[in-house]
C-alpha cells in the first residue's frame, strides 16, 4: 500500500493526497469497501425501480434517496448501538447500511402494504423508518441499548429536528443524574448520539435556527447532518441560504475556546468516500465525548431523478448542471475512485451493479406479490359473488364490467365497485345481494381497524386504563391558594419518581410565573427543574425526545395563546406518534399551560376548537382549579399516553381544600362531573367557565329556573359514559358553554352530545351556544366584559330558551 490516497476532482483528473492512519485502516479492508460499493448499488437501484413503480400505477407516490449512497454509508459507520436516529425521507441507503430495512420492506411500504411495512403499516409514504421503542401490547419499553433506535419520521419540512433536540438531551440527563445513569435499558452513562439528517433547502425553517441555538447553549450531542445538492424542489440554494451555504451561514456558532458553548461544523463532499468517513468518525467521536453539538455540512450532493416522482428536475436545472450531476454521481465518482486506487476493477464493479439491479428486482418481485396476494384474493372473492347476483339492471352489468377492467387494483377500488353495485340492489332479495353486503360490511370493519387502531395507547397502561382514587378530605383539610396545592403536588411527584423532570420559559428559578414550581429547582437541581430560552416549538421537541427515551418530562408553554408557537410538533409528530408507527413508539409527555380569563390579546386565550382539531392522539384536559388539576397530573404520569392540561389562569389565588393524599389520587379522563342538580337546563362548560356558569346560576334561581351544572373536564376524551346525554334525558334541553370563538370547541361538544350520542331525540327546545365573541380580547375589565361570556350573559341566554317554551312562567320577557 503507498502512502497516498487518490481523489478525484472536478475536471476528473486524479490527484493524491498524504494518507492517514484512519484512511489507511479505511483501505486495508477492500471487502468492506466492496460491500458498501454494493449497498450504494442497491439503494440506487430501489430508487430507480421504486420510481418507475410510481410512474406504472403500482404505488401513489415516491421519494427516493439517490444520489446520498456514499455519505450516509460514512454515516451509518459512526452509529452506535443506543444512538437515535431522526431523520427524513431520504435516508434508505442509511438504513441498508445499518440492517434496519431490507429491499422487500421498502418496496412494501412503497405499496403501503399494511401487513409486511414494519416500518408504519401502511400508514405512512415510502422512505419513513421507525424501529420498535415499545411492546406495543404491554406499552413496556424494550432495550434502547440492543440497537440503534429509529424515531418515527415525518414529512414536514424540519420537524424531525425538535423532538431530536429532546433526543440528545436526554443523553445528557443521564450522563448527570445520580441514579439513572446506570442499569437503565435507555443510556450507557449519556454516550448516545442523537443523528439528523435534513436536506439543505429545509435549513431555512425558522426551527433548524432554533434548535441549533439551543442545543450550542445546551450542548448535548445532536448531529445534524444537511445533505446539500443545492436546490429545494426547484429553487435554488442562492434563495435560500445566506452565502448559498449552511456550514458559512452558521459560523457565528462556531465554538471557540474550550469553556465556550456552540457547535462544531464540519464540511465534506457527497463522493468523498474515505473523507467523509474521516471527518465522521472526528466528528461523532468529539461529540460522544464532549455533548458539543455538530453540524456536518455535506455538499456536492446530486440528485439523479430529481425531487420526487411527481415531477421532473429537468424543468428547473440547465443543461450544464444537469450534465455537472451525471459527472458528480456519488458513486460513478467512488466506482472510479475504487478502480484508480486498485481496489476493484471495472469488470468487478460492473458485476457488482449487475448484481444488485437482479437482486432489486428479484426483491421488488416478492414485497409485490406478497401485497397484492390478499387483495387478488378478495378480487376473486367478490367476483364469485357478483356471479351469482342476477342482471337485475343494466347499471349492475355495468359495475360488473368496470370491475373486470381493474388491473392491479386498490382494496379500496374493489370495495367502492363493491357498494356501487350492492345500491343498485337495493330492493332486490335475493342470497346473493345478502352475501355482497355481508362482504362489504367484513372488509368496512377491517379497514377501520387497519387504519384506526393505535391512536392511543391500547396498553394496561393507558390513561383510560388508570384506577380511579377518590381524593380524601378531612375536617382538618387546610384552605390553600391553588397555586400551594399544584406546588404541593409537584414536590411530592419530584421527590417519588427520578425520571420526572420539568422545564420551559421562568419555570426554574422563579419556580413558574405562577409559582406552581416554586422551591423545586433548589431542591431537585438544575437539572431536572430549569429554565428554557423563549422558544416554545423546541420546547415542545424537548418533551417529545425526552419522553421516547424514557423520562417523563413536563414541558410549560407559559400562557396558552402562545402554544401556537409549538403546535407544530404536537399536530405532527407527539400526537401521531404511536398511530404512524403502528403502536411501536410512543412519548408519554405532558404540557403544561395555562389559559383562560385574563386580560389582552395574548394572555386570554382559549383557543380549544384550533387544538381539539389539531391533537387528536393527545389528551386535552381542562381541569377547573388546581386539585382538579393535580388528579390529571396523577393519572397522566401513570399512563403511557401524551397530555396537554390547560390549568385556569384566574385559580391559582383562589382557595381550595388540600386533599391529604394529594399525590395519590387521580381523575379520569372523559367522565364529566355533575356540580349542580337541575331540572330546566342542562349547562355544559368547563375550566374558567364554570365560576361564570355558577355565577349566572345563582341569578336564574331567583327566577325560578333550576340549571344542573356539568363539568366536562376533559375534552379528548369526550364524556365517554354519556353522562351528558342522561342529564338531558332529564331537562330536556341544552346549553354548551366556552370562552372560544362561536363555532368552536362548543360546536365540537354539541357534534358529540347531539350526533354521537342522540341527544336531539330528547330535546323540547332548540340547543343553543354561549361562546365569547368572534373578535379577540381587548385589553381591560371592560374589553374582558364584552367579549367573554358573563354571568349576565347566562342569564339572558337560559331565561329567553325557557321563556320562549314556558311563558307562563314568568313574569315578563327580556328586553334587553
Amino acid at each position: 500500500m503507498t502512502n497516498e490516497l487518490k481523489l478525484m476532482i472536478d475536471n476528473g483528473v486524479v490527484v493524491s493526497k498524504p494518507m492517514s492512519k484512519i484512511a489507511k485502516s479505511i483501505l486495508a479492508d477492500r471487502k468492506t469497501i466492496l460491500e458498501d460499493f454494493r449497498i450504494c448499488c442497491i439503494s440506487r437501484e430501489a430508487s430507480l425501480l421504486a420510481r418507475k413503480e410510481v410512474l406504472t400505477g403500482k404505488a401513489k407516490f415516491g421519494i427516493t434517496g439517490d444520489g446520498k449512497e456514499v455519505p450516509q454509508i460514512a454515516l451509518a459507520k459512526v452509529m452506535q448501538k443506543g444512538d437515535f436516529r431522526s431523520g427524513y425521507y431520504r435516508d434508505q441507503t442509511l438504513m441498508f447500511a445499518l440492517g434496519m430495512c431490507t429491499i422487500e420492506q421498502y418496496f412494501a411500504q412503497l405499496y403501503a402494504d399494511v401487513e409486511n411495512d414494519v416500518h408504519s403499516a401502511g400508514r405512512q409514504m415510502n422512505n419513513h423508518f421507525s424501529s420498535v421503542l415499545i411492546d406495543k401490547n404491554t406499552g413496556e419499553w424494550t432495550d434502547h441499548l440492543a440497537s440503534v433506535n429509529i424515531i418515527a419520521d415525518v414529512s414536514n419540512t424540519a420537524g424531525q429536528i425538535p423532538r431530536a433536540l429532546g433526543l440528545a438531551e436526554a443523553s445528557k440527563h443521564y450522563r448527570q443524574h445520580p441514579t439513572l445513569k446506570k442499569g437503565t435499558p435507555f443510556s450507557d452513562q449519556g454516550n448516545e448520539i442523537c443523528f439528523v439528517t435534513i436536506g439543505d433547502a429545509s435549513t431555512s425553517e425558522g426551527i433548524f435556527w432554533e434548535a441549533m441555538n439551543a442545543a450550542g447553549v445546551m450542548q448535548v450531542p445532536l448531529f445534524i447532518s444537511v445533505w446539500d445538492d443545492g436546490y429545494g424542489i426547484s429553487v435554488p440554494i442562492k434563495y435560500q441560504t445566506v452565502k448559498s451555504s449552511i456550514s458559512k451561514a452558521m459560523a457565528g456558532l462556531q465554538a471557540g475556546e474550550e469553556d465556550e458553548n456552540g457547535i462544531n461544523i464540519y464540511r465534506g463532499k457527497a463522493w468523498d468516500y474515505v473523507g467523509l468517513i474521516e471527518s465522521y468518525m472526528k466528528a461523532a467521536k468529539n461529540a460522544r465525548e464532549t455533548h458539543r453539538p455538530v453540524l456536518f455540512h455535506v455538499d456536492e450532493v446530486t440528485q439523479p431523478q430529481g425531487h420526487s416522482t411527481s415531477g421532473s428536475h429537468e424543468r428547473y436545472k440547465s443543461k450544464d448542471r444537469l450534465q455537472w450531476e451525471r459527472d458528480h454521481d456519488c458513486i460513478k465518482m467512488m466506482e472510479q475512485w475504487m478502480i484508480n486506487q486498485g481496489i476493484a476493477t471495472e469488470e468487478e464493479t460492473q458485476k457488482i451493479r449487475k448484481a444488485a439491479r437482479i437482486e432489486v428486482k428479484e426483491a421488488k418481485i416478492k414485497a409485490w406479490k406478497a401485497y397484492f396476494a390478499p387483495i387478488k384474493e378478495k378480487l376473486l372473492e367478490i367476483k364469485a359473488i357478483y356471479k351469482q347476483i342476477p342482471s337485475f339492471s343494466p347499471e349492475i352489468e355495468e359495475q360488473k364490467r368496470q370491475l373486470s377492467l381493474l388491473i392491479n387494483p386498490f382494496l379500496s377500488e374493489i370495495l367502492s365497485n363493491a357498494k356501487r353495485t350492492y345500491f343498485l340492489c337495493l330492493g332486490q332479495e335475493h342470497e346473493a345481494v345478502k352475501a355482497l353486503a355481508t362482504w362489504i360490511q367484513q372488509e368496512d370493519s377491517a379497514g377501520t381497524q387497519r387504519y384506526g387502531q393505535y391512536l392511543y395507547s391500547q396498553t394496561s397502561k393507558a390513561a383510560l386504563n388508570i384506577p380511579v382514587v377518590a381524593p380524601e378530605y378531612t375536617k382538618d383539610s387546610p384552605m390553600k391558594n391553588g397555586y400551594e396545592v399544584i406546588n404541593a403536588f409537584f414536590h411530592q411527584k419530584f421527590a417519588d419518581d427520578p425520571r420526572l423532570i420539568a422545564f420551559g420559559e421562568d419555570v426554574g428559578q422563579i419556580g413558574d410565573v405562577n409559582q406552581g414550581f416554586a422551591g423545586l429547582q433548589k431542591k431537585f437541581g438544575r437539572n431536572r427543574v430549569f429554565d428554557t430560552g423563549i422558544r416554545e416549538w423546541s420546547i415542545m421537541g424537548q418533551a417529545i425526545g425526552l419522553a421516547a427515551r424514557g423520562f417523563r418530562p413536563i414541558a410549560e408553554i407559559q400562557y396558552l395563546d402562545y402554544l401556537i408557537y409549538g403546535l407544530e410538533p404536537l399536530v405532527d409528530d407527539l400526537s401521531t406518534l404511536r398511530w404512524r408507527s403502528a403502536g411501536r413508539q410512543a412519548a408519554p409527555a405532558i404540557i403544561r399551560s395555562r389559559g383562560h380569563r385574563l386580560e389582552g390579546i395574548w394572555h386570554a386565550g382559549s383557543p380549544l376548537g384550533m387544538i381539539l382539531n389539531a391533537i387528536r392522539g393527545m389528551y386535552v384536559l381542562v381541569p377547573r382549579n388546581m386539585t382538579q388539576a393535580a388528579g390529571f397530573y396523577n393519572t397522566m404520569l401513570q399512563s403511557d399516553d401524551p397530555a396537554l392540561i390547560i390549568e385556569c389562569l384566574n385559580g391559582y389565588r383562589r382557595k381550595e381544600p388540600l386533599p391529604n393524599n394529594l399525590g395519590a389520587f387521580t381523575v379520569p379522563l372523559g367522565v364529566p362531573e355533575v356540580l349542580h342538580e337541575g331540572q330546566d337546563i342542562t349547562l355544559v362548560t368547563y375550566g374558567s367557565c364554570i365560576r361564570v356558569a355558577e355565577e349566572g346560576m345563582k341569578l336564574l334561581e331567583k327566577v325560578g329556573i333550576s340549571v344542573e351544572l356539568i363539568d366536562v373536564q376533559t375534552l379528548l376524551p369526550f364524556d365517554l359514559e354519556h353522562r351528558i346525554l342522561q342529564s338531558i334525558e332529564k331537562t330536556n334541553r341544552v346549553v354548551f358553554m366556552d370562552e372560544d370563538v362561536p363555532g368552536a370547541a362548543t360546536g365540537f361538544m354539541l357534534q358529540k352530545v347531539l350526533e354521537e350520542q342522540n341527544a336531539y331525540a330528547y330535546l323540547d327546545s332548540k340547543p343553543i351556544t354561549i361562546t365569547a365573541k368572534e373578535h379577540r380580547t381587548p385589553y381591560g375589565s371592560d374589553g374582558d366584559y364584552f367579549t367573554k361570556p358573563n354571568p349576565e350573559d347566562v342569564f339572558k341566554a337560559i331565561y329567553d330558551l325557557i321563556y320562549e317554551a314556558e311563558p307562563h312562567r314568568f313574569a315578563s320577557k327580556l328586553e334587553i
